[in-house]
């Protein structure tokens, strides 16, 4: 029989479900992992918007993969490796890029279309760092081609329910339940906010998976949705679970700059399709910077970029892809030739104005080769883990691979223990709100959360310093402070929850960036301008905080 978990009922009105599988994120990780276990028990699919609004659904790019006979896995790997700075996992490494064409494989069963040269020849392209064309894509809205398939094939399954516009609180673990130090702590299950009725639903699982994706709004600029504010992370750190490499967050090098564009990321396939980076002169400045120019990994172009701006007190730099003619713009960038036009720029005529803005976090939560945490039975897949991938950088398009890759394996671990009684039988209390009431002080929520986020901007970008990251950390410690003590006053909103978390996010990547005195990979500083392998070729490793309380 499916592990149950049981609950003191102290009245009528106790809010709690039980399940086999608690998913949290509707990705292309946690979509892939629930299709994968949804046929063998029951599946709580939780998401905080709606179903289809994820970092998935943005994705422009593609999905990276050894696709054709002129490239291979060793080619991958190094690829990888290279832009990692070698901080990845070499093991991991191979594991993911061999497991890359079975990955895909899965997708199209599922329905997603991906763009053909002919009906039997699928158009690869190329990204900066890869040294072969092998990113697979649907013109250049590959995500929203994922998200579309996969999310059709879980609205469809019997055995899956969606919860939407339900936030995670925290986790429920052994630890925290029977307050007592174990030699390994196993997840239960976790309380979750439904954030239209304000009401805290205690899910008890078997297997809980965090799937909740990056952490971009941390940062004022951001090409990420804006529910991409480190939740899986912060709940996993509190409940125990290790994390790693906070400090590594990559800045996209080129978000269309318009006052009333919100950061819309102008896909790395441009610069692949043979796009050139210039200053307002005409001037192409990637040579001048790497060897690989416009096609150098996404660090190395951000802070070309970066530099320009400042030495020229420019407000962005311009990429340029009018030289491909107009016929191929349309066909290969429909979705966006559509969006710079509706903001008056016709890209078949002239250069797109860029800047960076942050995009992805190669850190987060620990996982091993099964994308498993430090706690029994709580997976973490997709961006809000830390699998050994990406070192110090992330290749272009290999984060839905990563995704998809590990949703796989952690569902396969999951059905082979499924049924399994990982700990005793425990009684998992409802949630206490305590003497809790509404807030009549919104105020402090709004004004903290703009306040964290210009700060890691202004102090822990794309350029750092010890003074910079110290100064960082004093403000945070100080905000954080204040909200703990309005978080137990007041009755949970979806705001408060996702301000302590980005509060929470934002210490754990200052923290990992003081502690690396090196240059290595998106972690810049002016301080170490240098790589130390002899010392810091080792990953950043903050210890899940051994905190038994609620929260």
């Amino acid at each position: 029989m499916p592990f149950k978990i049981f609950l003191y009922e102290t009245d009528g009105n106790v809010m709690k479900i039980t399940t086999d599988f608690l998913i949290i994120g509707t990705g292309i990780a946690g979509l892939s992992y629930a299709l994968k276990v949804a046929d063998r028990g029951t599946v709580s699919l939780v998401t905080k918007r709606d179903i289809d609004i994820s970092a998935t659904q943005l994705a422009q790019g593609g999905i990276a993969t050894v696709f054709s006979a002129e490239d291979s896995f060793a080619s991958h790997a190094e690829d990888t490796m290279v832009a990692g700075a070698y901080l990845s996992d070499p093991q991991i490494v191979d594991l993911v890029v061999e497991a890359g064409p079975p990955a895909i494989h899965d997708l199209i069963d599922w329905g997603v279309k991906f763009s053909r040269k002919t009906d039997n020849l699928y158009d690869l392209t190329r990204e900066g760092g890869h040294s072969h064309r092998r990113i697979l894509h649907a013109k250049d809205a590959t995500g929203r081609e994922i998200e579309r398939a996969l999310v059709a094939a879980a609205l469809n399954h019997p055995n899956i329910t969606l919860y939407q516009h339900h936030i995670a609180v925290d986790l429920i673990t052994e630890g925290k339940v029977s307050q007592t130090k174990l030699s390994q702590n196993h997840c239960l299950g976790a309380y979750v906010l439904d954030i239209k009725n304000k009401a805290v639903i205690a899910f008890g699982a078997q297997f809980t998976v965090l799937a909740t994706g990056g952490a971009g709004k941390v940062y004022f600029y951001t090409c990420n949705p804006d529910i991409a504010t480190g939740d899986g992370i912060a709940i996993g750190w509190r409940a125990g679970a290790d994390v790693a490499n906070m400090e590594f967050m990559q800045f996209h090098p080129t978000t269309l700059y318009h006052p009333q564009a919100k950061s819309f990321l102008i896909s790395e396939a441009v610069r692949g399709e043979g796009g050139i980076l210039k200053r307002a002169d005409g001037y192409a400045f990637m040579p001048d910077y790497h060897e690989l120019k416009d096609l150098a990994p996404r660090d190395i172009v951000a802070r070309a970029i970066d530099s320009e701006m400042k030495k020229t007190g420019a407000d962005c730099v311009y990429l340029d892809i009018t030289h491909k003619g107009s016929d191929f713009i349309k066909d290969h960038f429909p979705m966006i030739h559509e969006t710079c036009l509706g903001f008056g720029i016709d890209m078949t005529k002239d250069p797109i104005p860029v800047v960076p803005a942050t995009h992805y976090l190669c850190g987060g939560l620990c996982t091993d080769k099964n994308g498993e945490t430090n706690i029994r039975n709580l997976f973490a897949i997709g961006e809000v883990a830390c699998t050994g991938l990406h070192g110090a950088n992330r290749l272009a398009s290999n984060s839905l691979l990563e995704g998809i890759v590990f949703a796989k394996i952690a569902a396969e671990v999951s059905l082979a223990r499924f049924g399994e009684q990982p700990a005793p039988n425990l009684h998992v209390p409802p949630w206490d709100c305590g003497n809790a009431t509404d807030s009549d002080e919104e105020v402090i929520v709004v004004h903290n959360w703009d306040e964290i986020r210009r700060c890691m901007w202004n102090y822990v970008g794309i350029v750092r310093s010890d003074k910079r990251l110290q100064r960082a950390m004093n403000r945070i410690l100080l905000i954080q402070r204040e909200i703990d003590e309005y978080y137990w006053d007041f009755l949970l909103t979806s705001d408060l929850l996702e301000l302590r978390n980005i509060t929470t996010v934002a210490r754990l990547i200052v923290q990992s960036a003081l502690s690396r005195h090196e240059s290595r990979g998106l972690h810049y500083t002016i301080d170490y301008p240098e790589r130390d392998d002899v010392n810091f070729q080792r990953d950043t490793i903050i210890p899940g905080s051994t905190n038994l309380g609620k929260g």
